[in-house]
């Protein structure tokens, strides 16, 4: 056997080029031998016999009878998108413990992964560190045993967000517009403004609705089961609290209250006035624009937080009022983006 071809410098990570797989096209036309080919490239015979084995396609004849056969084409291509998926190795595939954090606060707490990974930073608990995006690949790529994207909440479609002109409220001239509403509220500096909504369960799944409160600042909740979806609900609602707190706390707490309005809502006079001191009044009460759902934009948000306890279409009837200080609790100890990965309860203590 000669040895002319045999090469002594190292073929390792080395691998075959396009003109390379043309060759052993050519060799195989030959008759060559896998050993002989690999002789010839300077290769291992295992590193043939693996792309040969790749690169095999089954044609037909002119009498259309199946054959097998090496092409280079089709190995290449291969090699090409076998090189297109390989990315870069996983940076959690060595981090166990944080890769169960991140599962048990998603499946089982039901945190985004982007409150997930800003809470990580913020507490420093581990020494691994990922981005959303880099996570949201990982759970995309199959990568933890428990966590798939039916346990993500819905991802933003990107659609482009289309606002309604703002009209006057007909059924409510007498309320106090938005409009009027001063300028250092938009800015959430200071504690005590809130926006008030109610969430509702399914059609003909009974009567009970939710009644929600959102702190403008520091994004702290109130949420109430209310009977109905009446102005007597919601004036009883707030009736409780003022008794809980009593007159001073609760003006000082509610200073002002945004809702839209619905007919729920129509009674300010009733929301406004004190039921502790019949004479004076409690709080501010403002109307949003019809159509303006992003004029009580926490409101919203926190609804479809809510939302992933009890979704659309579902009984409010049946939900617990253990169930409803869980929801309470766990919002008020939900890490926000806004916040700074904080929880309402820390900013409201801070």
């Amino acid at each position: 056997m000669s040895l002319i071809h045999i090469t002594t410098n190292s073929t390792k990570n080395k691998h075959l080029t396009e003109i390379e797989r043309y060759k052993i096209e050519a060799y195989l036309k030959d008759n060559k031998k896998a050993w002989q080919i690999a002789q010839l490239l300077g290769k291992s015979e295992r590193t043939i016999q693996r792309e040969i084995k790749r690169g095999t396609v089954i044609l037909l004849d002119t009498e259309l009878r199946e054959y097998k056969t090496y092409c280079a084409d089709t190995a290449q291509r291969k090699y090409d998108e076998n090189a297109a998926n390989k990315g870069r190795n996983y940076k959690i595939g060595n981090d166990h413990e944080l890769a169960g954090y991140i599962e048990r606060m998603i499946v089982e707490e039901k945190y985004s992964p982007d409150a997930v990974i800003g809470r990580i930073r913020l507490e420093g608990k581990f020494q691994t560190s990922i981005c959303t995006k880099t996570l949201y690949n990982y759970i995309d790529s199959g990568l933890f045993l428990h966590l798939t994207n039916k346990d993500l909440p819905l991802k933003k479609e990107g659609k482009r967000r289309i606002y309604r002109k703002a009209k006057v409220a007909l059924k409510n001239l007498k309320g106090t517009s938005i409009e009027e509403r001063p300028d250092e509220i938009e800015n959430r500096d200071e504690y005590g403004h809130w926006e008030m909504d109610c969430v509702i369960g399914g059609q003909n799944k009974g009567k009970a609705v939710l009644l929600v409160l959102s702190e403008r600042k520091s994004r702290e909740e109130i949420i109430f089961k209310m009977t109905g979806k009446t102005q007597e609900c919601v004036k009883k609602a707030l009736d409780s609290l003022e008794k809980k707190h009593g007159y001073e706390r609760f003006v000082e707490m509610f200073k002002t209250i945004t809702v839209d309005n619905g007919s729920e809502f129509l009674d300010f006079g009733g929301i406004e006035k004190s039921v502790k001191r019949k004479k004076k009044t409690r709080t501010k009460v403002y109307y949003a624009h019809p159509f303006s759902s992003w004029e009580r934009g926490t409101n919203e948000n926190t609804n479809k937080l809510i939302r992933r306890f009890i979704p659309k279409g579902g009984s409010i009837d049946d939900v617990t009022p253990s169930m409803i200080k869980y929801i309470e609790n766990w919002l008020n100890n939900y890490p926000r983006r806004i916040l700074g990965y904080r929880t309402p309860n820390e900013v409201k203590i801070a």
